[in-house]
């Protein structure tokens, strides 16, 4: 595979699988079914109403969630390219990686979307969504490693 292969490969392993793995998560951390996580997505561009809806709008809160999480894993394998050292020390990266994702994701993209506000600051809330987060980033980051290699 040549390398703009690898760099698509990186970005489409890593974000379509920390983006599905990060649903999952959030269906266990809410307690709620994974439809129900997909409308809540969804809600970030339609508004409280979509949550309310049916299959289609928990497609659209599907292919948002994996749109949004192309993109991170896009930043992140871009930067390697730029800075090696995010793939020859990608555990280290990939958490701080994961860190900024929960900070962005929290504190700009919720309050700038539909839902309008971050999240309420629970400490056992924000520890597994927290540790969600670390596990994106590490699993972006470990793609960027496994398809571009060390340097």
């Amino acid at each position: 595979m040549n390398k703009s292969g690898s760099i698509l490969a990186a970005i489409l392993l890593g974000g379509l699988v920390a983006g599905t793995i990060d649903v999952g998560a959030a269906a266990l951390i809410n307690g709620a079914p994974v439809p129900v996580i997909l409308k809540f997505i969804a809600s970030g561009l339609l508004g409280k109403g979509a949550r309310g809806g049916g299959a289609d709008i928990a497609v659209l809160g599907l292919v948002l969630q994996w749109a949004m999480s192309l993109v991170i894993a896009a930043v992140f394998v871009l930067a390697s390219l730029r800075l090696p050292v995010l793939r020859r020390n990608w555990p280290v990266w990939g958490l701080a990686y994961g860190v900024g994702i929960y900070f962005v994701m929290s504190y700009v993209v919720m309050p700038l979307s539909a839902v309008g506000h971050a999240p309420k600051f629970v400490m056992a809330g924000f520890a597994m969504n927290m540790a969600a987060m670390l596990v994106f980033g590490l699993i972006v980051a470990g793609c960027a490693r496994w398809r571009l290699g060390k340097a």
